[in-house]
């Protein structure tokens, strides 16, 4: 699992090297994944990202396909309650901190991404440059999962990204600034996106125990199968034993 998320993560750096090209040397054609019609003219390359982006969302609703257990900690299949009772008085108090934490995240995104759309609806920046950013994004979600994720330093202080409250927020945060660009190619992304953090949520509201390692028993590292933080995980421990010595 962790060299298939090492794959995908140099694909995402290869289709912004993409992106990047198109942005300096060819801006219309950019432009065009916007503004032209999407269901006019022949098939092109905008018509095959997009539906290799929007095939990324799908597998994450999908319960058969091979993903992280970060992703797939949703499932009742992947639950497995642990032998000795949980408290649910400690559950209930996990939710109520993870869920404020939670939208904590979501207010400084939407805030930070505000910025970006004020110049935009100024003028001072188009939507080439709200591509550029939304696939800056569509790596970073990789990096965060594999290198470093502030989210999880500063703000969820979770274990690691299968204990992640919001996991599957990550295709909404990709695909944010495309709500400032109306056309079927940025919408139907942000829309699908959307759809997966509502099942995501919904899920988390109706069966919280399954996000929870003391209720969850494949949660623990002792379980783990992904052995997703190979990278994260000495860094997080160089950054911790760092700080320490700071606050020493």
């Amino acid at each position: 699992m962790f060299l298939k998320y090492i794959g995908m993560f140099i694909l995402r750096c290869a289709i912004l090297l993409f992106i990047a090209e198109l942005y300096f040397f060819h801006k219309d054609i950019l432009v065009g994944f916007v503004k032209l019609p999407f269901f006019h003219g022949s098939l092109g390359i905008r018509h095959i990202l997009w539906a290799f982006l929007m095939l990324g969302m799908v597998t994450h609703l999908i319960p058969k396909v091979r993903i992280s257990m970060s992703g797939r900690k949703i499932l009742r299949e992947t639950y497995s309650p642990p032998i000795q009772p949980y408290d649910e008085g400690e559950l209930y108090k996990f939710v109520t901190k993870m869920n404020i934490k939670a939208w904590l995240v979501m207010l400084c995104w939407l805030c930070f991404n505000a910025i970006f759309a004020i110049l935009y609806l100024l003028d001072i920046i188009t939507v080439a440059e709200l591509l550029l950013l939304s696939f800056l994004y569509y790596v970073f979600d990789l990096f965060c999962m594999l290198v470093f994720c502030p989210f999880q330093t500063f703000f969820m202080k979770n274990r690691c990204c299968v204990n992640c409250r919001i996991f599957d927020w990550g295709h909404f945060m990709i695909y944010t600034p495309m709500l400032a660009m109306p056309s079927f190619f940025s919408w139907s992304l942000f829309f699908m996106a959307c759809v997966v953090l509502i099942r995501w949520e919904v899920v988390y509201a109706g069966h919280p125990e399954r996000f929870w390692s003391e209720s969850n028993d494949t949660l623990k590292c002792t379980n783990c199968t992904d052995k997703m933080c190979q990278i994260k995980k000495p860094l997080s421990d160089a950054y911790t034993a760092v700080k320490n010595r700071i606050e020493r």
